[in-house]
Order: C-alpha cells, then sequence, then structure tokens
C-alpha cells in the first residue's frame, strides 16, 4: 500500500541566492524525488532538507530522513545544468518559475509523433513548447490546442509563425471552445500522452474572462479518460485572482481522490509566497 509522503523544505542561505523561499512539495511516491538525494525504501518518508552556502557561487542541500543523509553541492555553472534536479533546485533558489519546471517535466514524458493537448493555449507559448517535443520528420505526432478565446488562438497562431516551420505548423490543430470540451477533438484511436493546463485569465487579456472550477473538473475528468498510460497532467493554477483559490481547491479534490495503484500526484508550491502559482503533476501508471 501507497502512503502519501509530505516532503516539506525550509531553506535557509543568503537572500542573494535562495531569495528566502520555502518550497512545499507533497507526493504520494512510494519513491524518492531524486535517487541523487537519498535512497530510502520506506513506504513513508518525511523529510526536512536545509540550504546553506557559505560560498557566493553555488549551496549545499542536506537531506535528512532518509537512512542517511547526504551533502551534495550544486553550482550555478553545474555541467548538469539543464537536469531535471538542477531545475527543481534552480526553483527552490528562485531561479526557475513554475512554468518553466513544467516544461522540463514534459521533455520526460512527450516524445517525437506523440499526440499532446493543450487545453488553454493562451498565448501560445506551451502549445509552442509542445510542438517542438512531438514534431520531427515522420510528421505524426499531433498538438491539439484549445481556448475560449478567438484572440488567444491568433496569438498563438502569431507565435507559431514566428518559431515553428511550415511543416510544424501543420501538426497543430487549434479550436475555440472550452477545455471540459476536449473530447470532441481528439479522435478516439489516439493515445494521448500528455495534457497541460495553464488555467486563470489570458496574460495581457481581460482579467474577467478566467477558467472556472466547474468546468476545469469537467476537464481533467475528460483528460484522464483520453490519457494514455504513462501519460501526464500537467497543471499550472494561480489562486490570486477572483475564483482562482476555489479552482485550486477543486483541483486538489480531484487529484486526491485518484486511486494510488494507478496515479501518482504532487503539488509543488512556494509556502511563504501565497499567491504564487500552483503547480501539480498527475502520472497515470
Amino acid at each position: 500500500m501507497l502512503f502519501v509522503e509530505s516532503i516539506q523544505m525550509n531553506l535557509s542561505s543568503y537572500s542573494s541566492i535562495l531569495a528566502r523561499r520555502m518550497v512545499q512539495c507533497e507526493w504520494n511516491l512510494k519513491f524518492s524525488i531524486s535517487p541523487l538525494l537519498f535512497s530510502s525504501k520506506k513506504s513513508t518518508i518525511s523529510i526536512a532538507a536545509f540550504a546553506s552556502s557559505s560560498e557566493l557561487n553555488g549551496a549545499s542541500i542536506s537531506v535528512a530522513g532518509a537512512e542517511s543523509s547526504s551533502s551534495i553541492p550544486f553550482f550555478r555553472d553545474s555541467p548538469i545544468s539543464g537536469s531535471m534536479e538542477q531545475v527543481m533546485v534552480e526553483y527552490v533558489f528562485g531561479r526557475k518559475k513554475a512554468t518553466e519546471v513544467a516544461h522540463y517535466v514534459w521533455k520526460h514524458i512527450v516524445q517525437k509523433g506523440d499526440a499532446v493537448v493543450d487545453a488553454t493555449c493562451g498565448n501560445g507559448y506551451d502549445t509552442l513548447a509542445l510542438l517542438k517535443l512531438v514534431a520531427d520528420k515522420t510528421r505524426r505526432g499531433r498538438v491539439y490546442g484549445m481556448d475560449v478565446q478567438k484572440i488567444a488562438l491568433e496569438s498563438t497562431s502569431s507565435l507559431l509563425d514566428q518559431f515553428a516551420s511550415p511543416d510544424e505548423k501543420e501538426l497543430v490543430e487549434l479550436f475555440v471552445m472550452s477545455h471540459s470540451q476536449m473530447e470532441d477533438i481528439v479522435p478516439n484511436d489516439v493515445a494521448v500522452r500528455l495534457v497541460a493546463f495553464n488555467l486563470g485569465y489570458l496574460p495581457g487579456g481581460d482579467k474577467k474572462i478566467i477558467t472556472r472550477s466547474e468546468t476545469t473538473v469537467l476537464a481533467l475528468e475528460a483528460a484522464k479518460r483520453i490519457l494514455a498510460p504513462g501519460g501526464l497532467i500537467s497543471i499550472v493554477t494561480y489562486v490570486g485572482h477572483p475564483g482562482g483559490r476555489e479552482e485550486f481547491e477543486k483541483i486538489e479534490e480531484f487529484a486526491s481522490g485518484l486511486p494510488v495503484e494507478a496515479w501518482n500526484c504532487c503539488k509543488l508550491h512556494t509556502l511563504n509566497r501565497p499567491l504564487a502559482p500552483m503547480l501539480l503533476f498527475l502520472f497515470k501508471r
């Protein structure tokens, strides 16, 4: 039986490095976040990590709570720059945004030729990132993108014109519709590898037009049905606008109710920035 692992990191170091950030990660994973940090095989782990530094160009993370504690240095010019471990550390240090972490996680899930869904295109940055992950010479990959605002899809199309080749852009299908209707546009015989949500309002647009908890939960139910085993639902949600906190709570309730036999779910949240974006990953076994 799997138990929910709660991981709390209280970080203290030079403010120029850590920017006084404290990050909470909640997982229902049986295994550890990174084998580089610890190798405990316990079913339930409570871990406290303290980051400190005696040099200006790096920090050391000590991990307690596993079978033994360890100290691993990470430097700004690390040769593993770009790896998942480095990205997570940079997120802790305040040098990576939640959306950037999401994009790095996608690289570990999505393969060339896959079908993916951008459930909330916005200005198109997630759509473009997904396209670059699935596009190759076989032209089998597909990106199904949607947004309720026509102006959002116009922005997405414009971005693709700038940074995608004509052949790549042919792999993208855009629809003016609610994310709750994604099953209407994805063919029944298509196995979807990833569904991405970036919720809230359109950056630079009308802040009164927002995603709402009712339709977002319906969209998550749809994503659960069309997602292939080994696929991921990626969610960036915001709590700083009216309705945002309620939407996040509904998403958290949905994720918490998924069976641990079939799903691994986690949440990343900056504790001392209560209005910071929430990042959630729902991985289907």
